[in-house]
């Protein structure tokens, strides 16, 4: 009887056709790709934790591998060399288990130099991918840049079971998200916050796809805070909370803001933003530009600013002279996958280069085309930023801005909604919200 065929299957045959495709590009025979190494703390006998290469966990669901290497040759089984070190000091990762165990051939070793035997005979005809860190004395990491530009570009296409993988961390994401919410309308401080997260999520900080922006209050104005206050403020007017989940090394990225006044007008200027993100999350189909959807936001956000009566100019004017950036200062969003991040978001190609953002938008971290296959996070927001809104001041311009208005929103701090879209051949795939409705169902 022939075994039938799962998605994880289908994967590791698109990942072998791309790898024989960028070694034939780069002229090698082989890829060797490092699960890296714990990084060692300046002046410091401790490691930080430890983060498998995006590379190595592309082809199996093995996180906790350091030390470890894969070995792919067309026309080969590929070759796990797992290190399993004989340690009484720390937990030793345990032997590789589950049904992906059946696709690779694996080499158990006791210490990292082992390794060196198994891959030095192979070195001088592969790529190797991996950091400087990661090198032993004849196996040096070369990554050659016409083999990982052609794997990173196509790592923006997904399989089916790389999307399984994400849709599992949209839901554990939105399940924490759900549980920091109660934890706000309780009262809790931004510390309390995270920590119902991480409880609701199931995992620890190291396992999250990144650090938990959780903002109460004026700290929403702050793109990236991450300090987690201790103490709960007197007051607590609204939450900022941009936080994700991993699943077999995939993330989710979400954000929600949330208004302790549910009739209040910060609560109007979330559920406009709301609104218009799902309007962007709409356009998420093949042929769209990025860039493209991302200037179209920029109007769509100055036309809410204009109907909350901060801005008495119209929209065009507003991104024209630059207005809206003030509100609006990063990008629409972004790939996303095995990094939050995810790689090759300016390549033209697959023979790589950079495609810049537009001029006066310079944190856009997408210019490509949207495709079937590809999953990027839709998050517009906007913000009462001190120090934009201080230039802002000095310019002709601040006359058409109602100030007034802006310093009865600048005590909330700003409004940030973000979903993790998918690109199909049809309409697209919201996996964010989809796992709200179901959670809430």
């Amino acid at each position: 009887m022939t075994a039938q065929r799962t998605p994880y299957h289908e994967h590791l045959d698109i990942l072998r056709q791309r790898a024989g495709q960028a070694l034939e590009r780069g002229g090698f025979d082989h890829l060797i790709i490092a699960a890296g190494r714990p990084l060692r703390k300046f002046a410091d006998d401790q490691d930080y934790p430890f983060a498998v290469n995006p590379g190595f966990k592309h082809w199996l669901p093995l996180l906790d591998a350091p030390g470890s290497w894969l070995v792919i040759s067309p026309g080969q089984r590929p070759r796990l060399i797992f290190l399993q070190p004989h340690d009484y000091w720390h937990v030793v990762p345990a032997a590789p288990t589950g049904d992906w165990v059946e696709h690779f051939d694996i080499r158990i070793i006791r210490q990292p130099l082992e390794a060196e035997a198994e891959l030095k005979a192979l070195a001088p005809q592969a790529a190797i991918l991996g950091a400087a860190a990661d090198a032993l004395p004849s196996v040096i990491p070369n990554n050659p840049p016409a083999v990982v530009a052609y794997l990173d570009y196509h790592r923006a296409y997904k399989t089916g079971y790389e999307l399984e993988r994400m849709r599992q961390a949209s839901a554990l994401g939105t399940a924490a998200h759900l549980a920091a919410q109660r934890a706000f309308r309780a009262g809790a401080s931004e510390l309390e916050i995270h920590l119902a997260y991480m409880a609701a999520a199931g995992q620890t900080e190291p396992e999250l796809p990144y650090g938990n922006i959780i903002c109460l209050n004026e700290h929403s104005a702050i793109l990236h805070y991450t300090q987690l206050q201790k103490r709960a403020p007197a007051e607590s007017r609204s939450m900022l909370i941009d936080a994700g989940a991993s699943a077999a090394g995939y993330a989710s990225d979400i954000t929600r803001s949330h208004a302790r006044d549910t009739d209040g007008e910060f609560q109007s200027l979330i559920e406009a933003v709301d609104a218009a993100e799902r309007g962007f999350a709409a356009k998420v189909v093949a042929g769209q530009s990025y860039p493209d959807l991302h200037i179209h936001a920029h109007h769509v956000l100055a036309g809410v600013l204009r109907d909350h009566g901060i801005l008495r100019m119209s929209p065009e004017a507003a991104v024209a002279q630059g207005v809206s950036a003030v509100f609006f200062p990063h990008g629409l969003g972004h790939l996303i996958g095995l990094q939050v991040h995810d790689v090759a978001g300016f390549a033209p190609s697959d023979h790589g280069g950079h495609q810049p953002p537009p001029e006066g938008h310079p944190y856009l971290r997408m210019t490509r085309g949207l495709e079937p296959g590809m999953v990027v996070t839709i998050e517009p927001g906007l913000y009462f930023i001190d120090m934009l809104l201080a230039e802002l001041k000095t310019r002709p311009v601040a006359a058409q801005v109602d100030w007034a208005r802006v310093e009865a929103f600048r005590p909330y701090g700003g409004v940030r909604i973000e979903d993790n879209v998918l690109c199909t051949e049809s309409a697209p795939e919201n996996m964010t919200r989809d796992a709200f409705a179901r959670h809430l169902s």
